[in-house]
Formats: C-alpha cells, structure tokens, sequence
C-alpha cells in the first residue's frame, strides 16, 4: 500500500488498490479532526463528487461519516464541478470535501480538501491532515445533521455577476462543445440553454471510462472536436472530468494553448472590463505570459506548480487574472481556485467585445508578441523519489545543456534552467502522478526537438 499523501491537488490513487474504504476513512479522520480544532462544529461541510466509478458511493459514506461525528453536512444531489463546489465553500463559509481525480486516468479516484475561502487547502493544512490519520473522529456530543442539497443555483447567480451572458447572447457566440463525460457537461450546457446560446454539443453523458481517453482537455484527447471545429467553423471548448481545466480550439481546428489563452484574456479583462492589478503564474507557465504582462504594465507573481500556490497569491494580493500552462485559471472577483467553466464563458465574453472570430484575434496577440514560443512536455514514469532526485540533482550540476550555456537556475519548485538564448528547461516532481516531469520551452520547433534530444541523452 502506498503511502496516503496530499500533492498539488488533493489526494488521489488507483480504486480499490490503494483508494479503499480504509483508506478514505483514515482521510476523513484527519480531515474531521482539522476542522473540529479550528471550527468545532460551527462551520458546515459541504460533500461533492464527479461522475468517476464509485465517487458517489464514497461521497455518501464520507458525508454519512462526518454527520456521525457530529458534524452539520451538505451533500450534493448530484455529480458537480469542482469549481462549484468551491464557489458553495466560500459562499456558505463552509468546509468542502470534493470526491474527485480531476485529470486522471480513468482508474483513479481521490479527495479534495476545500477550506471556507473556497480554494485549494495550504500545505501546513493538509500536513496536518495526514498527521492525524491514524487518529480517530471521535463524536462530542453533538448531534449533527445530513442534507442533500443543489449547489448550481449560487453558483450560476454568481457567474452572471462577473460575466457578460447577455453580451455573449447578443453577440449570436456559437460553439462547439465536448462534454468530455464530465463534472461541467450538464452545468455548462445549463448555462447555455437558459440563456438561448446556441452550441453543438458532444459526449456529454455520465461515462466511467471516460470514453476511452484520459479526462483531459488536452489537444490529443479531443480529435472528434478539433474535426468539428474544421467542419462547421466555430470554435470548441471543452473541460476536464471535474471541471476546473479547459481546452480551446479556434474556428479552423487549431489548438489554443492555455499560455495564449491567459495572455489574450489578460488583455480583455484590462482592455474591456476595466480591471486592474497583477498577472499571477506558475514556474511552469510560459515565458510569454512575462513578457506580455509587461507589455501591458502589469506586474507578475510567480508560483511553485499547483493552484494552491496561485489560490495563495490571489488571496494575498491584487491579482487579475491567476493561470497554469495546464489549463487553469480564474479572475478577480471570482473563487481562488481554477475554474474551466468560468473560462469557457470568459473565452466567449472576449469575442463578443472584440467581435472577431478567435483565430483572428489569435493571429494579431501572436503578432504583437514579436516572437515565437514552442512548448513540449517529457513525462518520466519514475515511482522512485530517490531515482527523481538523482536527475534533478544531475541537472544542477551542469553548465550547459547541448550547444546551449546555461546563464542562471531557479529552485523555486524542482529547477528551472534558462539557457543563452532564452530557452527554458523546467524539471519537477509531479504532484500527483509518479512521474518527472520536464518542460521545455524555444523559440523554433526544431529546436524544441534538438533539446528535447539533448535532455534524453543526459539522462
């Protein structure tokens, strides 16, 4: 059995190997016992789950459970999002418990744990957390209770507050959409049908195997939708299994990157709905969201990789827009924690103000930035910590990489590498999967590739 451990997101491992009824319990035991010490029973407990074999199995026992101990609690009527359940977290001042393996592979399951400002829990929180997993959820005397709630109403009421549905409704916005058998599916196309939006809509029914791909909105995941983009010319937009990643296609099939997509809504939200402050990122995130920020006098705080670290900087600071190159993200004036919802509609809000299609509003951003960025991604299936330091390490040690000198290194989370002609290496620890994983950034795609090449050697 593998050790029960919170990573950037949450808790997660394969079903009924390593995610048990055992298991979950010893969660819930350290989850209980945190928020008996900080809250006692005065703060509710919201319970959620995704559309994952067994999540709503397991949110009924874990809601059953903290209702046993005394706790007040409110489970989901039905599969949720993520970023609802987050948003409900902050709007009742309640804790959150999120049965959800976000992007995962279809065998996996897993917890998140949601404090009352409704983002990702820190790390003094879920250290504690496993702390007291072997401790048992005693009952106080308190007679607790259990409701099955629907959290979408707020949840929709709070999203027309900050997003223009009307603009979006004049404009005649049509899209394409995949489902993607998730958590959003049902609540996006909700959205859009109250509203009289048109869309195409694609594998929206609940699917354990998630059709047989990975639930991420990833380009190579979403073939049918990039076919259709290019078929009937509108754009397509697409979420992960628990709703809080996006993927976007333009009118002609192109993929759109989460980087462009940050930039350019950075823009629209400076430009078109008059905010102002800070462009927050991940070490991860491209280089070019630096240098677009500074294009538009915006400062930028840089993040270990994960949205807890983003969540933290929206909470601490005057943040506009915070983002990762994975597809997340979320705004002022919204929850500290990603929402690929939110960024769907944002995406559309854009092009009613600008009233372009997206391809060509991609091509004048791309025009502006004066040079090209190219983004690959090498995962190494490593379950060793010991053999993941080890090239880590290795990489520390050098001074060049290739033909390439390497002119300063950042440890903020694993290493960045930045290189004499501006190219970037990024080698981290997963914190999630077992996996290493390395990201390269260029400013020609053959290049990509020869650093691709020389990275793998030195390996």
């Amino acid at each position: 059995m593998k050790e029960i451990n919170f990573g950037t997101d949450g808790w997660r491992a394969v079903l009924d190997k390593d995610f048990t009824v055992e298991n979950t319990k010893k969660v819930i035991n350290g989850i209980g016992n945190y928020i008996y010490k900080e809250s006692g029973y005065n703060k509710k407990i919201i319970v959620g789950y995704d559309p994952r074999n067994k999540a709503d199995e397991f949110a009924k026992f874990i809601a059953e459970t903290l209702y046993q101990s005394g706790f007040n609690v409110l489970l989901s009527e039905k599969i949720v999002a993520t970023p609802v359940i987050a948003y409900s977290a902050l709007n009742l001042n309640a804790y959150a418990v999120m049965v959800t393996a976000s992007h995962n592979p279809p065998e996996y399951l897993g917890i998140k744990f949601i404090p009352p400002y409704g983002g990702p829990a820190e790390d003094f929180m879920t250290k504690e957390i496993v702390n007291s997993l072997e401790k048992k959820l005693e009952n106080n005397g308190h007679k607790g209770s259990l409701e099955i709630v629907s959290f979408e109403e707020d949840y929709i009421n709070h999203i027309k507050k900050i997003i223009d549905i009307k603009k979006i409704k004049e404009a005649e916005i049509k899209i394409n959409y995949d489902g993607h058998h998730g958590a959003a599916a049902s609540l996006f196309k909700r959205i859009l049908d109250e509203n009289r939006i048109n869309a195409v809509y694609q594998n929206m029914e609940r699917d354990i195997n998630f059709g047989g791909n990975l639930p991420d909105p990833k380009e190579k995941y979403l073939t049918y939708l990039k076919e259709l983009c290019k078929k009937n010319g509108k754009i397509g937009l697409s979420n992960d299994g628990d709703g809080d990643r996006f993927g976007v296609f333009d009118e002609n099939g192109i993929f759109i990157s989460a980087n462009d997509i940050i930039c350019m809504l950075l823009e629209h939200l400076i430009k078109n709905k008059k905010l102002s402050g800070m462009l927050a990122k991940t070490v991860g995130a491209s280089s070019m969201l630096d240098l677009f920020a500074k294009k538009n006098n915006t400062e930028v705080i840089e993040t270990p990789v994960g949205f807890k670290w983003l969540g933290e900087a929206m909470r601490k600071n005057d943040v506009i827009i915070a983002g990762e190159e994975s597809g997340g993200l979320s705004i002022k004036g919204h929850i500290p924690e990603k929402d690929g919802i939110l960024a769907n509609l944002l995406i559309m809000e854009m092009l009613a103000y600008e009233n372009k299609p997206l391809f060509e509003l991609h091509n004048i951003f791309l025009s502006e930035l004066n040079r090209k960025f190219y983004n690959d991604r090498i995962d190494l299936k490593l379950d060793m910590k010991e053999k993941q330091d080890e090239i880590i390490n290795l990489f520390k040690t050098c001074t060049e990489i290739g033909e390439y000198q390497i002119v300063k290194k950042n440890e903020l989370d694993g290493l960045k590498i930045y290189l004499n002609d501006g190219s970037t290496i990024l080698i981290r620890k997963s914190g999630t999967e077992p996996l290493l994983r390395i990201y390269l950034e260029t400013d020609k795609e053959e290049k990509t590739k020869v650093l691709e090449n020389s990275v793998k050697q030195l390996i």
